[in-house]
């Protein structure tokens, strides 16, 4: 009993000098990180160069020694002639045209803007009258405010006079679509979700919970309309014809938003909160061509440097926890959905 009774003051003594240090650790790493900028960084990834590098080893691994001998002295010599035309363009002040990447996954609030209105600043000020922007949007919208304001970041792009594309691999519906409609050509794989030109707006009410537990909820407003609906207090007629009001105004205004984009569409026709697929949204004005990205951003490459530019926001540790939950959540619905539907 006594060695047990000293292994397990050995053990305390241990353990409580193992968390002293460590403490030590976790406040000098939080003083330094205090210093440190919160901003992020904006990175810059050579597509056209990938795809150069990915051919090449491709036909390394593929084609006899001898055929990939005689390819890769072509291709010197081809990577020659690329050099030579490079200078002899930069002397004469020609200089081979942009196209700007962007991905943008949207979430519920459009919180992305923060780093799409990054990566759009970045790209205006250093485009040239040559290069282009295309755009990877994939969303199923969300808030009103926050998709506004990524639509309009989209929108800075035209008034600046940047030919911008956007493709829709997956889905651009509601607001993804709001951002969409901002570009001068739309792209959509053949599947992809586009439209949902709708507003919708879905608000419990536990009044009537509450009341069967005898339970009083108070809500003092100046002002008529100051809060229409309430989750926990009784609803009127009146406020839900006024909520209903507001819907409607918002839905006029998503129509004439995505009208002043695409004129030549019958926006009465798409603008019933409906959605289609990239091959029907062709035929209704949504889109100008069925084509996944992949696609175009190969075709890009013959005749534009093609270069991802991402914005990338440092994360405290609550903020990664938090987004890792989100996901597992996101990933576990879309299971779901996938089981309760087939194709």
């Amino acid at each position: 009993m006594e060695f047990l009774y000293e292994y397990g003051l050995f053990l305390a003594k241990a353990v409580t000098i193992v968390v002293a240090i460590l403490a030590v650790v976790i406040f000098v790493l939080a003083a330094s990180m205090k210093n440190k900028s919160d901003k992020g960084e904006l990175r810059l990834t050579d597509i056209s160069d990938e795809l150069m590098q990915l051919k090449h080893q491709l036909k390394e691994e593929l084609l006899p020694k001898k055929q990939f001998k005689a390819y890769e002295k072509q291709f010197k010599a081809y990577e020659k002639q690329v050099k030579a035309a490079e200078k002899a363009a930069e002397k004469q002040n020609l200089t081979k045209g942009k196209v700007f990447v962007i991905d943008f996954k949207g979430s519920i609030d459009a919180n992305e803007v923060s780093s799409l209105r990054q990566e759009v600043t970045a790209i205006i000020t250093i485009a040239d009258k040559d290069d282009q922007v295309l755009v990877n949007v994939e969303s199923g919208g969300g808030m009103v405010h926050g998709y506004g304001l990524a639509s309009s970041q989209l929108d800075r792009l035209r008034q600046a006079d940047i030919p911008l594309s956007i493709c829709v691999d997956k889905v651009a519906a509601s607001g993804g679509y709001m951002m969409a409609c901002v570009a001068n050509k739309v792209y959509a794989a053949p599947f992809a979700i586009v439209g949902s030109i709708g507003v919708i707006a879905q608000i419990p009410n536990f009044n009537r919970l509450l009341k069967s537990h005898d339970i009083d909820y108070e809500q003092h407003t100046a002002g008529d309309f100051k809060r229409t609906l309430t989750v926990f207090g009784e609803n009127t007629d009146e406020g839900r014809a006024k909520f209903q009001q507001e819907l409607e105004e918002t839905h006029v205004l998503f129509k004439e938003f995505v009208g002043r984009y695409r004129p030549n569409m019958d926006i009465a026709k798409v603008a019933t909160g409906e959605h289609w697929y990239g091959q029907q949204a062709i035929d209704l004005g949504l889109i100008d061509a069925v084509s996944t990205s992949d696609d175009v951003i190969l075709d890009l490459v013959n005749t534009h440097q093609v270069i991802k530019i991402q914005y990338q926001m440092k994360k405290k540790l609550a903020d990664k926890i938090a987004h890792g939950v989100s996901l597992s959540v996101t990933t576990m619905m879309n299971r779901f959905a996938e089981r309760n539907q087939s194709v």
